[in-house]
């Protein structure tokens, strides 16, 4: 797997990219925002949101547009619930504050790599009302027209996809598309909304307040 490292403390970034490539990733490092952004493909994108040249939020952003399925996790030192909430907003994947150990990030990365694939699914398309899934291509259409959607974004319409008309626990969504029911409070309601935006019908996706929420399929 290929990480692009996108960090400006070379102290830092040389400590990360020593412990990852022990761990068997294949590391490119960026130091700016301009060298991020101009970086070859990668799998997984480590992104410190504070850079020389730039703000690292929208680079997360820049990056989400071009590449709606990359794997983006923000490190960051910004640790305020706002600064989650607008990581997550823009595109991250997933979102660790310094300092932290190199086993969470490890697992983390592991985490947004393993959910980009839906191996164990039973079918390759799914189809629930105006919603079509490709679950292969983790391709998503409304109306017969493509959403282009983040990878916790369609882990979460799958979630809900594969009991339509349901209603699917905030705590199973965490399972499925975190593996965890310990994370912010507003991870899920912030992913819905964005969800919701791109699928162009707010309605498609019901909350079912104090419980989780419902793909509409009527």
């Amino acid at each position: 797997m290929r990480i692009l490292l996108v960090e400006d403390d070379s102290r830092v970034a040389a400590a990360m990219a020593s412990a990852l490539t022990r761990r068997g990733f294949d590391i490119e490092q960026a130091s700016t925002a301009a060298a991020a952004l101009a970086a070859a493909p990668c799998d997984l994108v480590l992104l410190d949101l504070t850079l020389p040249d730039g703000d690292g939020v929208e680079v997360c952003r820049t990056l989400r547009q071009r590449t709606p399925q990359l794997g983006i996790i923000a490190v960051t030192a910004r640790g305020e619930e706002r600064d989650r909430v607008l990581g997550l907003r823009v595109g991250a994947d997933d979102y660790v504050v310094k300092p932290f150990s190199m086993a969470e990030l490890h697992a983390r990365i592991e985490a947004v790599l393993r959910r980009g694939t839906y191996s164990a699914a039973p079918r390759t398309v799914i189809e629930a009302g105006r919603i079509r899934i490709d679950v292969t291509a983790r391709s998503a259409e409304v109306d017969g027209a493509p959403v282009a959607l983040t990878r916790k974004e369609f882990d979460i319409l799958m979630s809900l996809a594969r009991q339509p008309g349901l209603v699917v626990p905030r705590d199973r969504i965490l399972l499925d598309v975190w593996q965890t029911t310990w994370t912010g409070r507003h991870t899920v309601e912030v992913h819905v909304g964005s969800l919701r935006a791109k699928l162009g019908d707010p309605g498609l996706v019901e909350t079912v307040r104090g419980v989780g929420y419902r793909l509409r399929t009527g």
